[in-house]
């Protein structure tokens, strides 16, 4: 389960500091709170934040290395070298490949630019060396984005003649190259080490061509948005400015790929933009969009932005493919540990990134993906936020063939023998590094509603943008009970809410409806967001979350709900049954054993407090709060529950028929408790369906709906419910439209409802 932290925690002294400076900058102590919490403590830092501009960057020359490369590219102007850049193929190659170019030609240099194609390998290699050295035969190369880990490679640069210039803003290695460095992670004067690989080759540019090189500064914001370095600090400027840009006046290259022009905010850049920049790489046609981000022709910059367009959705469709079939390598293997590895043959090499990224957020965990040739596994590592990936690799560097990245993200090579014992040793190093509660997915924020007028905060977080890695966008909590939602229009996966005054939207939230509508004490994580229509001005709360106690509220209609639907269910899986203490001794077992792979299903809720191993372990409703495996106590759980994640689902109760997808898991049952009902007669039956045909229309879209909008019509709500699950199940009734509806001319027999049979084969009482 989610863990709601806030991230305003001020001592009174830091809160009366922050309110004074809320009055001296004219904005709401809530704004100051938040900007004092992410260390911006002065009037002038506060100030500088709120409002970015280009006056804010720093000097290049502070940067190390950036004085000897402006002199080194000098001479070559000036003595007529041949000069090659050397790129990347993700976004961030390509952006700092075309500022370059573009520099570098407006310094009065022609160079030949390669990218290599992710099947050469990322950054510096040998074949790709005697490919640039074959066609331009460069006296000087210049990397970007790539090349700090590349000392061999500098060095047979250099066997060849020609000098080399390593522009990067990877992670350090122990071993240096031996020529001209400049990275914002070397020991210097230069006090922000943040920047993208684009932001190196920008502040390169400005080196050489001073303020004239900020007409790419749009394309360094796409570039630092895709690359997910922090925005703080320059990197923010960088793309408030670029933003800025985009909105006046888009390059042609990018109106192409956005086909609007106006709103461009640092989410679609990251979500339109830098995909299809990325889709071009990992499709293996890297030079297409670096084609695109250096062409002056209009037809050429259509035609090209169409092919990555079809790049995109083709990566898009592959990447769903690969993800689905990680996951059952991830299922079959069984994911419980500290770390999630899979490798496959035929999986797309392009794309593991991708699918890791997926995997790493649905499990909480490091996730590495591989592809296997032959005896050799390349691949690709994610992690969570709290676990430094590039430091557990790094201590692991004897079983690999190579890596390199930073704490987030890494590139990895082995050998396929060492497969097991990398995971292994990643998940010893992980487990005795970090605690249980670095794996706890945690949602940081920032204030809660109603602190502050809703109009004015939601125009005073329109000052954070651009947000992103490093500056979140302010979220807000929404403490709840039963809330009125409901889809946004039929079939619509998206719901709206209202609450206290504000409406919400919740995009995806039909997953959540029923906990929505229901009594259980909830958190709604939200933003505001604040829009404009003719003239208008709309605010809004968008839905970022619902965390809730499950152990509290009044569920028992849904859960009276969800049990028939599971008694419905014709499905039987076979389970070993277990006795009340055998059960609880397993449960305690496998808590003490691992954090993951159990799960424990129940239908009544006061069958938890007979459980004394079920102490301290939160309770989802309906269905399980996340997929990650980690150990789970679901009340209630809907038909058609993927519970398939565990290796051991334990129901508290013998189960008519189990409505949940249980995969390989072991199952196993109490038989000291049933979830079945007590059986009713047919007279009883027909009593409850004769006074629904009296009543008035009534309005609900599911049985328990229509239980508290009517209150049972004066039935019990056992025998109403139980009645209303048979009716829907034999096709009397329907709901449509939000309302019940009877269904004419429509016989039957109660015989052929399974849940009405099911209930008669007990005695009653059992």
């Amino acid at each position: 389960m989610k863990r709601i932290i806030s991230e305003c925690q001020l001592t009174p002294a830091e809160r009366e500091r922050a309110d004074a400076l809320a009055r001296a900058l004219g904005i709401t102590a809530t704004t100051a709170e938040i900007l004092f919490a992410r260390g911006f403590c002065t009037e002038e830092a506060m100030r500088t934040f709120l409002h970015p501009s280009q006056a804010q960057l720093l000097s290049p020359l502070v940067m190390r290395g950036m004085q000897e490369a402006h002199d080194l590219i000098q001479q070559a102007r000036d003595e007529g070298w041949s000069v090659a850049i050397f790129g990347d193929y993700d976004a961030d190659g390509i952006g700092a490949s075309s500022i370059l170019c573009r520099a570098l030609r407006a310094y009065g240099i022609e160079p030949y630019v390669y990218v290599p194609e992710r099947k050469e390998g990322y950054g510096l290699t040998i074949p790709a060396l005697d490919r640039v050295f074959d066609e331009c035969m460069p006296e000087l190369i210049i990397t970007v984005d790539c090349g700090i880990s590349c000392a061999q490679e500098v060095e047979y640069i250099k066997e060849q003649g020609a000098y080399v210039i390593v522009t990067d803003h990877h992670e350090l290695p122990e071993v240096l190259p031996d020529c001209i460095c400049i990275n914002p992670k070397l020991q210097d004067d230069y006090p922000y080490d943040n920047l993208c690989g684009a932001g190196v080759a920008l502040k390169l540019a400005v080196c050489l061509l001073g303020e004239r090189a900020y007409e790419w500064m749009d394309i360094c914001a796409m570039s630092t948005v895709a690359d997910s370095v922090p925005l703080t600090g320059e990197n923010r400027i960088i793309v408030y400015e670029g933003l800025r840009r985009i909105n006046a006046a888009p390059r042609p290259a990018f109106r192409a790929l956005l086909g609007k022009t106006e709103g461009v905010t640092a989410q679609t850049l990251a979500f339109t933009i830098a995909p299809r920049i990325n889709a071009a790489g990992r499709m293996g046609d890297a030079h297409a969009a670096l084609r695109l981000m250096l062409s002056e022709d209009e037809e050429e910059i259509m035609q090209l932005a169409q092919l990555l367009n079809r790049y995109n959705a083709e990566r898009q469709k592959l990447c769903d493919e690969l993800c689905e079939m990680a996951q059952v390598a991830i299922k079959g293997r069984g994911a419980y540990g500290n770390v999630v590895m899979a490798a496959g043959e035929r999986w797309h090499e392009g794309l593991v990134g991708i699918a890791a990224a997926r995997i790493a957020d649905q499990f909480a965990r490091p996730t590495l993906l591989f592809v296997r040739k032959g005896d050799m596994l390349r691949g690709s590592a994610r992690s969570i936020e709290n676990v430094n990936i590039f430091e557990a690799l790094k201590s692991c560097s004897a079983l690999l063939e190579g890596f390199g990245g930073h704490a987030q993200a890494a590139g990895v090579r082995l050998k396929a023998e060492n497969f097991e014992r990398l995971q292994q040793a990643l998940d010893e190093y992980i487990g005795s590094h970090y605690g249980e509660e670095d794996f706890v997915p945690t949602v940081t924020v920032s204030g809660e509603y109603g602190q502050e007028p809703a109009e004015v905060l939601a125009a005073e977080m329109e000052l954070f943008e651009p947000c992103g890695v490093g500056n979140r966008r302010p979220l807000f909590v929404m403490h709840a009970g039963a809330l009125h939602a409901f889809p946004m229009k039929p079939q619509s996966p998206h719901v709206s809410i209202t609450g206290k005054g504000l409406d919400f939207i919740s995009f995806g939230g039909i997953r959540d409806l029923r906990i929505l509508r229901s009594d259980i004490p909830k958190d709604i994580i939200f933003e505001y967001d604040l829009s404009h229509f003719k003239g208008r001005e709309y605010i809004k709360g968008l839905v970022r979350g619902v965390v809730y106690d499950g152990s509290a509220g009044d569920t028992a209609l849904d859960c009276m709900e969800n049990t028939l639907r599971a008694c419905r269910r014709p499905q039987r899986v076979r389970a070993r049954l277990l006795s009340a203490e055998e059960t609880d001794r397993l449960i305690a077992e496998r808590r003490a054993a691992s954090r993951y792979g159990l799960c424990v299903v129940t239908y009544d809720r006061a069958n938890i407090a007979r459980f004394p191993a079920l102490a301290g372990m939160g309770t989802d409703v309906f269905a399980p709060s996340a997929c990650s495996g980690e150990n789970a106590l679901i009340l209630a759980p809907e038909t058609g529950s993927d519970l398939s994640v565990y290796r051991d689902i334990v129901f508290l109760e013998q189960s008519p028929a189990i409505g949940v997808m249980t995969g390989r898991a072991e199952v196993y049952a109490c038989d000291a408790y049933s979830a079945l009902f007590v059986p009713h007669t047919r007279e009883e039956l027909i009593g409850v369906f004769v006074a629904l045909r009296r009543a008035a229309p009534l309005r609900g879209d599911d049985d328990a709906a229509v239980a508290r909008g009517c209150a049972c019509l004066g039935f019990s709500q056992e025998l109403f419910m139980f009645a209303l699950a048979v009716f829907e199940e034999l096709g009397l009734v329907a709901y449509r439209d939000g309302m019940l509806t009877l269904v004419a001319g429509k016989k039957t027999d109660l015989n052929d409802s399974v849940i009405f049979t099911g209930a008669q084969r007990r005695p009653k009482g059992e």
